[in-house]
């Protein structure tokens, strides 16, 4: 079995264009980096937004993410803000130049994440598992705080979470990354039910295994501390996913844009396994 999904090519007619998931949103994606980051806001320019609004640490990062945009050639404006989330002052200033550009915000993916230590819990660094508590949770909902007012302002929107299977399959040595996921997953649900009278919609997309930059270098990183090839690496991960592949972080990138389109108009405080069927809930 391989981890790579097969890369496909879509020519999208004029027709086609008018259906596009995201048509003449402005579209927030914090965590822009190579994976899925990236692929989120390329697919939201690929699905018709009108603006894409950049956010990361990291300039090139915003850069790199920028050209993918520009080389699609659709004209969808771009803004790069680097941006720490957490830092309070840093979301309000990007909430604001993004208002203050394109007139508003329809759609945030919450992407930024701090992994946190990948240590068992009776060791484990605390002080890391702050810094991913900071990203992960505070820093997700300072975003959020300083976009829903906008949102509220505009007569609603879409606020995707990125979330993890981590938090209903626990793995070994994540227990930090988790438990800062799980403290999200709560709150999502809670601001569903609180911003549903002012129409903003609050889901979460909770990824597995994902084909990207990082799980590839993770299994070279592998194979070499281990002597054992790539392939059968991933053979061994794949046999617990029933599709029998590693999802794209592509592929995982289109059920996030889903939760942000008008198709789930009606869909709040929902959360979507998206792991290949590795982890199905009861």
């Amino acid at each position: 079995m391989s981890g790579l999904s097969a890369w496909r090519c879509i020519i999208i007619s004029p027709a086609e264009a008018q259906s596009m998931l995201l048509k003449d949103k402005v579209v927030i994606v914090s965590g822009i980096g190579p994976g899925l980051g990236q692929e989120l806001s390329t697919l939201a320019a690929a699905e018709g937004a009108s603006a894409v609004v950049l956010a990361a640490r990291t300039p090139a990062k915003l850069d790199a993410a920028e050209q993918e945009i520009v080389e699609l050639g659709l004209g969808t404006r771009t803004l790069k803000v680097p941006t720490d989330i957490a830092d309070r002052e840093q979301c309000i200033a990007l909430a604001e130049q993004c208002v203050a550009e394109f007139g508003r915000i329809d759609v945030l993916f919450n992407s930024a994440y701090d992994p946190g230590s990948f240590e068992p819990i009776e060791v484990a660094d605390l002080d890391a598992w702050r810094r991913a508590m900071d990203v992960n949770f505070f820093g997700t909902m300072q975003l959020t705080q300083a976009c829903v007012a906008h949102m509220k302002d505009s007569g609603g929107g879409a606020i995707v979470m990125i979330a993890t299977m981590v938090e209903h399959k626990p793995l070994a040595t994540q227990g930090g990354y988790g438990a800062s996921k799980s403290a999200l997953r709560s709150a999502t649900k809670h601001l569903a039910l609180e911003l549903g009278r002012y129409n903003i919609r609050v889901n979460s997309c909770h990824m597995g295994w994902m084909w990207g930059p990082a799980v590839e270098g993770y299994f070279a990183w592998q194979s070499q501390q281990t002597g054992r090839s790539q392939e059968e690496l991933i053979a061994e991960v794949t046999r617990s996913i029933p599709l029998g592949v590693i999802p794209d972080d592509g592929d995982c990138a289109r059920a996030a844009v889903f939760f942000a389109s008008d198709y789930a108009s009606v869909v709040t405080g929902a959360a979507l396994d998206v792991n290949g069927g590795e982890y199905m809930p009861v």
